[in-house]
């Protein structure tokens, strides 16, 4: 049996547990609820664990510390790839708007079933009017390839890329979400739900702390991805509608990446993806590795300010190295 068959399978029985309940437990009330979810996982054999979705994943436990008086923002969790440990927890399964981090999960689904190499024609649905959303620049009738508009997508945090990567691969927004969704569930990523490809607020549009772990943490399968958001700037040469060479350059907004903050001793920044809304508050998640080229994922959301989001966000780092 595969990897990819033997995580089905144990997804499935995953949800097969939330769905049924087990004898010890009885029916699950709230599946998220972080104690339940915990219990459930905690109560099973060591058989039941390792064939469960969560054999391979970081698992918040009962022992994992949640409290941190300088960690102010509304969630924030650190998680250590290869011991899948958790570090630090606070409101991991809280749902909350994730602004411009949604495009972690537009990027895995253009990497999992896109063609980087395939020409998108940008259309007009890929027109951002709202007031202050972040752009790459992208016109309708321009030409690039899939893989330029995935840098204009993580670097400048285009949400007109994100709109023409849902067109280009489901013929609109909406269906784009439904394979966004689709493959949140596929992660066991039962806290989120997508309506758009870019973040841009919407109320039903949300997702929790743990759920972008396991969205960021599929993503660094890619070498594509981890090559994308360790970028610091990308210059994209496409021909737009009359067929005239366009030059653009895009640079990435991580103040750890940009040098505008200093990451803590030990620790390096691989890239990540920002995002900030007036609802959303400034969020922020980002693969570190430390001297020994070990990954950590850490994820802050609902920060107050820009210098707040990264005050939170070296607070928690400060856990891998302390």
């Amino acid at each position: 049996m595969n990897k990819k068959t033997f995580i089905k399978t144990g997804f499935l029985f995953f949800c097969s547990l939330f769905l049924t309940g087990c004898a010890s437990l009885g029916k699950l009330e709230s599946p998220y609820a972080f104690s339940e979810r915990t219990a459930l996982y905690q109560s099973g054999t060591a058989a039941g664990k390792a064939d469960s979705f969560a054999y391979d994943l970081c698992v918040v436990s009962e022992d994992t510390p949640f409290s941190d008086d300088k960690v102010t923002a509304e969630a924030a969790a650190v998680f250590n790839i290869k011991d899948k440990k958790v570090l630090f927890a606070k409101n991991p399964f809280e749902r909350l708007y994730p602004a411009s981090v949604t495009k972690v999960m537009t990027a895995l689904v253009a990497l999992e079933y896109g063609d980087l190499t395939e020409e998108v024609t940008v259309t007009k649905e890929a027109v951002i009017t709202e007031s202050g959303a972040t752009l790459c620049g992208i016109k309708p009738g321009d030409k690039l390839t899939l893989e330029q508009l995935l840098y204009g997508l993580m670097l400048p945090s285009g949400n007109d890329a994100g709109s023409a990567i849902a067109v280009h691969m489901a013929g609109s927004e909406e269906s784009f979400s439904k394979m966004m969704n689709e493959e949140a569930l596929k992660l066991g990523a039962t806290g989120t739900q997508f309506v758009n490809p870019h973040g841009l607020h919407d109320a039903g549009h949300y997702t929790t702390a743990y759920d972008l772990y396991l969205i960021f943490n599929k993503a660094l399968e890619y070498p594509k991805f981890r090559e994308i958001i360790a970028a610091k700037e990308f210059t994209a040469s496409y021909k737009n509608e009359a067929g005239n060479l366009v030059s653009a350059t895009w640079k990435g907004t991580n103040w750890y990446m940009t040098g505008e903050r200093s990451m803590p001793s030990g620790l390096t920044a691989s890239g990540g993806k920002t995002g900030t809304t007036q609802a959303a508050g400034n969020c922020l998640i980002m693969d570190s590795t430390d001297s020994s080229g070990e990954d950590y994922i850490s994820v802050v959301l609902k920060a107050s300010g820009r210098a707040g989001l990264y005050d939170n966000m070296s607070n928690i780092l400060n856990k891998i190295v302390e």
